[in-house]
């Protein structure tokens, strides 16, 4: 009996390592599938806010060329009514599908954002369809949408943890200037 109590610290001390090491095991591996799940999540929330904006664009370019004609200054080619009905409808679809994706994936800034430029693209694509007679706040119509794609790029960029710089192509209003939009 003596023995076994001489050798009980050693016996403890094997149980408690073994304990450690399991337990170690455990948050390592728990911590290790945690960031694959991360960085595969981010990875289809990426694509999905790709696609979603690629459908978006497409509708706001459809759209503005089909508005071209009642844009002074534009430098979009004017789009035939046609044409432009007939792409928009083909985009509808595609934006549709990638909407749900956003809405699946998407943080909830993320998803307010791509819904407010959501809108105000949708705003253009029934000016457009409303042609021959435009709306008398087109270029309003346009800043709207502009602005709105930016603030989606940045809650995308930021629910992803991208880095970097601005990524604002809309220049925002400063005392008194009037915006300005860059395509």
């Amino acid at each position: 009996m003596e023995s076994v109590l001489t050798q009980l610290p050693a016996l403890l001390g094997v149980l408690v390592g073994t304990i450690g090491t399991m337990v170690a095991t455990t948050v390592t591996e728990r911590a290790r599938w945690r960031r694959s799940q991360n960085v595969r999540w981010d990875e289809r929330r990426l694509d999905a806010y790709a696609d979603f904006t690629r459908a978006v664009k497409e509708i706001h370019l459809v759209s503005l060329g089909m508005l071209s004609g009642h844009r002074p200054g534009s430098r979009t080619p004017t789009l035939d009514r046609e044409d432009g009905l007939a792409r928009l409808a083909e985009a509808d679809v595609r934006h549709t599908l990638t909407w749900e994706a956003v809405l699946l994936l998407g943080d909830a800034t993320t998803v307010r954002a791509a819904s407010t430029w959501r809108r105000a693209v949708r705003n253009l694509e029934q000016a457009a369809r409303s042609l021959p007679t435009p709306p008398d706040n087109l270029a309003a119509m346009v800043g709207q949408a502009d602005e709105a794609r930016d603030d989606f790029y940045q809650a995308a960029r930021d629910g992803l943890g991208v880095g970097g710089g601005t990524v604002e192509q809309f220049r925002r209003p400063v005392e008194g200037r009037i915006p300005t939009a860059r395509h």
